[in-house]
């Protein structure tokens, strides 16, 4: 049975996101984890007869799982300190070819972010048709693209951000939380990702 182990995040001192408001919500990352971890267990004690108990913990693991995969990608965008905006990367001569401009693609990004209701903006990586794609998801699982790479993920629950902004502060919130990022690590990943892809 597979096992899932909480990351650990060196992340700096933030524009306007607090340190803790960043400690309670790598708690709330450490619950998906925990949780991840209990259906898992869960699972494998129940008897084969225990179809309908199954079913249901199954359909939760997906929205633990993907809670714990989006919050890694979350915090880890935000360690060693921001960084330039992809910087004669791959990732900012696709994002040019895909949404025509880099001042087309923060305006589709943060459109996507400001969705009304909790979720998350997407920005993946499409490995069938080679392009990239922006998706909002619902919760932490409903929507999620299939065959992607996740490239850059934004957290819109309140939860990330009502502490520091109130929920008034949404907008604010979101363009601090790009202003944090370490750009480099982002584009540094994807273009690696993408210099190993092979053909299907």
């Amino acid at each position: 049975m597979q096992t899932y182990t909480a990351k650990e995040f060196n992340i700096p001192e933030l524009v306007g996101i607090t340190t803790s408001n960043i400690e309670e919500h790598i708690k709330l990352y450490q619950g998906y984890v925990k949780h991840s971890n209990l259906i898992q267990e869960k699972l494998a004690s129940l008897s084969t007869d225990e179809t309908y108990i199954r079913a249901e913990l199954t359909r939760r693991f997906s929205f633990e799982f993907c809670g714990m995969r989006n919050h890694e990608l979350y915090f880890w965008a935000l360690t060693g300190g921001s960084s330039s905006i992809f910087t004669n990367s791959k990732l900012e001569s696709d994002i040019v070819r895909d949404f025509g401009s880099m001042d087309n693609f923060w305006a589709r990004l943060k459109e996507t972010a400001m969705t009304r209701g909790i979720g998350w903006a997407m920005l993946s990586y499409d490995t069938t048709f080679d392009h990239l794609v922006l998706s909002w998801v619902d919760e932490q699982h409903v929507g999620q693209l299939i065959n992607v790479f996740p490239v850059y993920v934004i957290d819109m629950w309140e939860h990330s951000y009502v502490a520091d902004y109130l929920p008034s502060g949404k907008n604010q919130y979101l363009t601090d939380y790009i202003k944090n990022t370490n750009f480099e690590l982002v584009s540094t990943r994807y273009d690696s990702f993408i210099s190993a892809l092979k053909p299907l």
